[in-house]
């Protein structure tokens, strides 16, 4: 428990410092993570996925918090007029009841619901999606939080991290939203997705195994193994790349006319993984056999 509240307080200090919120990778994953859940919820309450996004990180301690560890809390709500799972936490006053979720999803469901439901927040939504400086303001004069810097980190946050960019978005990407919203694990931290090459990725950490990550992801195991050319059992390294889709037949455009120098400990089956391409055809588009031993310096051409 000590752990978890001095790694929430480190994330903390080191976005306010001085008084100024500074860049944090832990931040920038987070918004990565739920940037498409923000901008779902956008579109059916009104939101700005950027003020969605910064309380989110700003409330969970980039979903590191007690709460958010505990219960999926992201925003801080109490329990008032709640009949679902609890958790207990000091805040203002000691062990404050605070709203519990089976999942992220549900978290920022509730969140939007507790704001278009609640009178104190209806003039908010007279606000156009992009005046994200008003509707900061509006929360904080409103009683979202005692913080009296509440609006102004907000502020802060969206200026440094750009989220004002998904403030106008059309589209989301529903494999990453379907992938918060359908598939919750508790406990642990879970491995940031990754997009390349229209496809999507994790790096395994110790302990990892095909079934783990099928239990995260909620895609099969053996699909997991079959997307990645793997046998199911294998035993996973860590630091591996873990294709969750199909590869591709070739590297993306921007790499026409490249050429990857094979290095020293790189395989075929690196290679392949790296770019995300399935194997046999790295093979084809350089006029290799299936049993050509690769050497340090040869070129191999990627689409």
């Amino acid at each position: 428990m000590m752990k978890k509240f001095l790694i929430t307080i480190a994330l903390f200090m080191s976005l306010t410092a001085y008084g100024q919120i500074k860049w944090n990778q832990t931040y920038q994953q987070y918004f990565n993570q739920y940037k498409d859940v923000a901008i779902e919820q956008m579109q059916r309450y009104s939101i700005p996925a950027s003020i969605t996004l910064a309380q989110g990180v700003f409330e969970s301690g980039a979903g590191k918090s007690e709460l958010a560890v505990r219960g999926n809390n992201h925003f801080g709500i109490k329990c008032n007029g709640w009949s679902g799972r609890k958790v207990y936490h000091d805040d203002d006053e000691d062990n404050e009841c605070f709203r519990a979720y089976d999942s992220a999803f549900e978290s920022y469901e509730d969140h939007s619901k507790f704001l278009v439901n609640s009178p104190r927040y209806r003039q908010l939504f007279s606000l156009s999606k992009t005046d994200y400086k008003g509707w900061a303001k509006g929360l904080k004069a409103a009683g979202y939080a005692t913080n009296p810097q509440y609006a102004q980190k907000l502020i802060e946050i969206i200026q440094l991290y750009k989220l004002y960019q998904y403030d106008d978005a059309k589209h989301y990407d529903k494999f990453m939203f379907e992938h918060t919203k359908d598939h919750p694990v508790q406990g642990h931290d879970l491995h940031v997705i990754k997009a390349f090459n229209k496809n999507y990725y994790v790096i395994t950490r110790q302990g990892d195994t095909f079934k783990s990550l099928a239990e995260e992801t909620g895609i099969s195991y053996r699909k997991l193994a079959k997307f990645n050319e793997r046998d199911k059992r294998d035993e996973l390294e860590t630091g591996e790349i873990i294709w969750l889709k199909k590869k591709q037949k070739k590297a993306p455009k921007d790499y026409k006319g490249y050429r990857h120098y094979v290095r020293q400990g790189e395989s075929m089956y690196t290679i392949a993984q790296k770019y995300g391409i399935r194997m046999k055809l790295l093979y084809k588009m350089n006029n290799l056999t299936p049993d050509y031993q690769i050497q340090v310096g040869d070129a191999l051409r990627l689409r």
